[in-house]
């Protein structure tokens, strides 16, 4: 196991320095000028002025140079520093970043907490008008935008409720846990596609285990239909889900910040929308890489919990 963990780190190592070489790649060949998106349409009629600026931040070196520059400066801890912030990426992500993983903390602890009971009740009322209602619901959030879930949900409870608020909180952490007035309809949003992923991967999982050996064992042995399904089917049944929850981590950190977006909620996700639109090149690349490293931990953790919930599996060299 630690030879295998040791393996899987050094290949974490690999695939985040590819991903900063793929970005920073990406990021310098989208169209525009960074010293007039910064400087403002004004420097056109001053070259001097961009030349400045070009020279002070290495725009005026090959590309190669540039991302080298930037790696040494990364490997030492310092992520840039955000132009039109006028502060360094490293204190506005450590502003952002607890925003975020509240976000995606609560909703993602409530899609497991809905998504789990559902994927069972239809897996025990296969084929029953209970399964098709909660099959055609799951099709039906996992297709949708989350930008239009968002919007109909502030249109619907926000506007013409006025039972919560269209936008997420603005204040700090404290109220970020408290305020569930505000907090709600972006959990909620963010959540509701987690939750059709998960019901329908649940679900599956079930099925699957419920035509096993064991269950007929256990069955034969007098165990109750209740005490197969809770004690013995669940257990196995979470294993995909475990796998799935480590490898879903990005395409959830992309809910949110759409999300973010929606809600004007002062996460990492309206951080980089904003950021994206002045070509704040730093504050991209510091985003990505957050990204990034969460997306490589969230695999290594799913490989660790499907080794604790299954037991039969082991981790060789080979």
């Amino acid at each position: 196991m630690i030879a295998y963990l040791v393996r899987r780190l050094v290949q974490s190592v690999i695939v985040l320095l590819l991903v900063t070489m793929i970005t920073f790649i990406l990021l310098r060949a989208i169209p525009g000028n960074v010293a007039i998106a910064i400087l403002g349409p004004a420097a056109y009629r001053n070259p001097q002025v961009v030349a400045a600026f070009n020279a002070e931040y290495g725009f005026d070196k090959p590309w190669v140079d540039q991302y080298l520059l930037w790696l040494g400066h990364l490997l030492q801890g310092n992520l840039g520093f955000s132009w039109t912030e006028d502060q360094s990426v490293a204190s506005l992500l450590a502003q952002r970043l607890p925003k975020t993983m509240i976000l995606v903390g609560a909703s993602t602890i409530l899609a497991l907490v809905v998504a789990v009971p559902i994927g069972l009740w239809q897996a025990v009322r296969r084929n029953k008008p209970v399964d098709y209602v909660f099959t055609s619901l799951s099709f039906l959030f996992y297709a949708a935008p989350t930008f239009l879930v968002g919007t109909v949900l502030i249109l619907f409870f926000s506007v013409k409720l006025h039972y919560f608020g269209p936008e997420g909180s603005q204040g700090g952490t404290l109220s970020d846990l408290t305020n569930w007035k505000d907090q709600t309809l972006p959990v909620v949003t963010l959540a509701l596609v987690t939750i059709a992923l998960f019901s329908r991967y649940m679900r599956s999982s079930v099925l699957d285990n419920i035509t096993e050996d064991y269950v007929r064992t256990a069955r034969a042995k007098g165990a109750s239909p209740r005490r197969v399904l809770w004690r013995h089917v669940l257990r196995n049944s979470l294993i995909p889900i475990a796998t799935l929850l480590g490898l879903s981590l990005p395409g959830i950190m992309a809910g949110a910040l759409i999300t973010e977006s929606v809600f004007n909620y002062p996460g990492m996700g309206l951080l980089f929308y904003q950021s994206a639109q002045k070509q704040d090149y730093p504050t991209l690349l510091g985003f990505i890489i957050v990204v990034a490293v969460a997306t490589v931990v969230g695999s290594l953790l799913a490989d660790i919990a499907y080794a604790v919930l299954d037991p039969r599996v082991r981790y060789t060299r080979s």
